[in-house]
């Protein structure tokens, strides 16, 4: 990312015009797997269009989440197998408001992820091959994101390295759990 801003190749969401290094954002602890604290000072920008300045984070994070994007994807993961908020709290050692926070939001976005990521799938995979039907939005958004990243990684070696929640993170830049979705 940082090399994308020094070579002006990031675009403004509001008016894709071109974003500029603009400092960094407030530095701020997430919570990673296992107990591990991640200490990030986001990047900042600002558009050299409209003047609107940009906090930009790693593909790790989502935006407003104290928690990394791994942690929030097992989450989701353990409640589409059909587990409440506070037994998949009880599993991640989160406070169940947390959780409970999380599930509430992917299942209102649910229908609208799962659309975006096997539209993702179809135009990844040469012979895609499309998930089984889940039973839930939820269970079904989940699997769409899983068969997503197995046909971008299968495509493009890389993105091995990313888990399927950073891809899911990096697709909809950050939006799992957000209001807005890019246009597919």
């Amino acid at each position: 990312m940082e090399r994308q801003l020094q070579a002006a190749q990031l675009n403004c969401p509001s008016c894709n015009a071109v974003l500029t290094p603009w400092g960094h954002g407030r530095s701020r602890e997430v919570r990673g797997e296992f107990g591990a604290r991640l200490f990030v000072c986001p990047r900042r920008s600002r558009c050299s269009g409209c003047g609107i300045t940009h906090v930009l984070l790693p593909e790790t994070i989502w935006p407003r989440r104290a928690d990394a994007a791994e942690v929030i994807g097992a989450g989701l993961e353990i409640a589409a197998l059909g587990m409440g908020h506070r037994q998949v709290a009880a599993h991640l050692g989160r406070a169940e408001g947390t959780v409970r926070g999380w599930i509430r939001r992917f299942k209102g976005r649910s229908e609208d992820v799962r659309r975006y990521f096997t539209v993702a799938l179809v135009a990844l995979a040469d012979d895609p091959v499309m998930p089984d039907p889940s039973g839930t939005p939820l269970a079904e958004a989940v699997s769409a994101v899983a068969a997503a990243h197995r046909a971008a990684a299968t495509k493009w070696s890389e993105m091995h390295t990313a888990s399927r929640w950073e891809f899911a993170g990096r697709a909809i830049t950050g939006g799992v759990l957000t209001c807005s979705l890019p246009a597919s």
